[in-house]
């Protein structure tokens, strides 16, 4: 992987993981969603600066994805995204506080040790 196609990788990964962050932290302020207010959710959704701010990190996240399929095969790229949960799975945990019990650590790691496999050399 040349350093540009790391850079898009790079890029990717973080802005995506950046958008579940705001995305969160919009959905927060809109609270749990209740059947038959989808409407009116919907338009609350439209005043909330994090929704946008998400939804723009993840506009910036695809266009990166979208260059680096140019220059690397879907097949190499596709599954190195996955590092996206781990920084996911880390940002709830560590801002949300959210719980990180065993089974999600061992899943974390074989997500790791399986991007590592597909990144190496064949």
């Amino acid at each position: 992987m040349t350093p540009q196609e790391f850079g898009l990788f790079l890029i990717s990964i973080v802005t995506s993981a950046a958008g579940q962050f705001f995305l969160k932290s919009g959905a927060l302020k809109i609270g749990k969603y209740h059947p038959g207010s989808f409407f009116r959710d919907i338009l609350g959704m439209i005043v909330i600066p994090e929704l946008a701010v998400g939804l723009s990190f993840y506009g910036v996240g695809v266009i990166a994805y979208i260059l680096l399929l140019s220059r690397v095969k879907l097949s190499v790229a596709g599954p190195a995204l996955a590092l996206g949960y781990v920084f996911s799975v880390l940002l709830g945990y560590f801002v949300f506080h959210e719980t990180l019990p065993l089974r999600r650590i061992l899943g974390l790691s074989l997500i790791v040790a399986g991007v590592i496999l597909v990144l190496s050399k064949e």
